[in-house]
């Protein structure tokens, strides 16, 4: 922990709850973060997580319908209490968790059972009856990004448009027997997931909205890296036992359009010059990793059994 950089001080000047605090007494740590500034704050005896809003985010991210979500998932349960939210640009002061490891793809195959509970924890707040703003629809995501990115003008990967009219047969799959939509975090990134060994908590929803659950299965596995025993032990554990064909095939065919979207997300970081990552190799990376996933006989598969019956 070191004395609080300047800009922190700044932006807790704007939280009630410790605005007051002299800054000999606030002591801080960076924590990670891809578009955010993410710091660890203690003050006495008090710990806190601030996060601090990357520029131009508001471009595509609704700090309102966040901060509502936000709220609804900590009282499901699932994430951390929130203090302070300033819906303008998104500054938040969350309650920071104790004895928790913030989990990355690494950690998730060395901690036994740790995808089991990342998927207890997804159902925790899939299940909570809570109503989420906005609905998060993949294919209008997908349109509204391909407009950021044209005002920006950033260049797509070759093949991009021809991916998507290919993508139209996994929608009439996916419309075929649709689910009820439910509460999502919709960006399960790994080092979103915090873990005490027991049970996990899910931060930073920044993209929830109401969506097809098996859509944060798809995509928890993909940004985790799962293998198919850790693909299984999330299907078990969230389904609670052994799954059908129709639900593995629905969280499949999500690995595939996750990657598929969030290749436009990392051209608009790479269009914004976020110096975090290589978002250029990030975009390409992913959809390689999608048209490949495409490709392969057992995707076909996958979609069909999605057709035959509902999950």
């Amino acid at each position: 922990m070191t004395m609080a950089e300047p800009e922190v001080l700044e932006a807790l000047k704007r939280v009630p709850l410790v605005a007051k605090e002299p800054a000999d007494r606030i002591e801080t740590e960076r924590l990670g973060g891809l578009t955010n500034r993410n710091y660890k704050v203690v003050i006495g005896s008090a710990r806190y997580v601030l996060r601090i809003p990357g520029a131009k985010t508001s471009d595509y991210i609704n700090r309102k319908v966040e901060a509502h979500n936000a709220h609804a998932a900590a009282e499901a349960g699932v994430n951390a209490e929130v203090l302070f939210f300033d819906e303008a640009d998104g500054l938040m002061l969350c309650r920071y968790l104790d004895g928790c490891v913030s989990m990355t793809p690494e950690l998730f195959h060395r901690r036994a059972g740790a995808p089991a509970r990342a998927a207890l924890a997804l159902r925790r707040v899939h299940r909570s009856g809570r109503q989420f703003e906005f609905r998060f629809e993949l294919f209008a995501m997908i349109d509204e990004y391909l407009g950021v990115l044209a005002r920006l003008g950033t260049p797509l990967p070759d093949g991009y448009h021809d991916v998507v009219r290919e993508a139209g047969s996994v929608r009439q799959a996916l419309d075929k027997h649709p689910v009820a939509l439910a509460p999502c975090h919709c960006d399960p990134l790994s080092e979103n997931f915090l873990d005490d060994g027991k049970r996990m908590w899910v931060v930073d929803w920044e993209y929830s909205g109401m969506n097809d659950p098996f859509w944060d299965l798809g995509d928890m596995s993909v940004e985790a890296g799962f293998d198919e025993a850790q693909d299984r032990e999330m299907m078990e554990a969230y389904c609670g036992g052994q799954t059908s064909a129709a639900q593995q095939g629905r969280m499949v065919i999500y690995k595939a359009m996750c990657d598929l979207l969030w290749t436009l997300w990392g051209l608009i970081q790479f269009a914004n010059k976020n110096p975090v990552d290589d978002f250029w190799a990030y975009a390409i990376n992913r959809f390689a990793r999608c048209k490949a996933l495409m490709g392969q006989s057992e995707f076909t598969r996958h979609l069909a059994a999605v057709i035959a019956s509902p999950a």
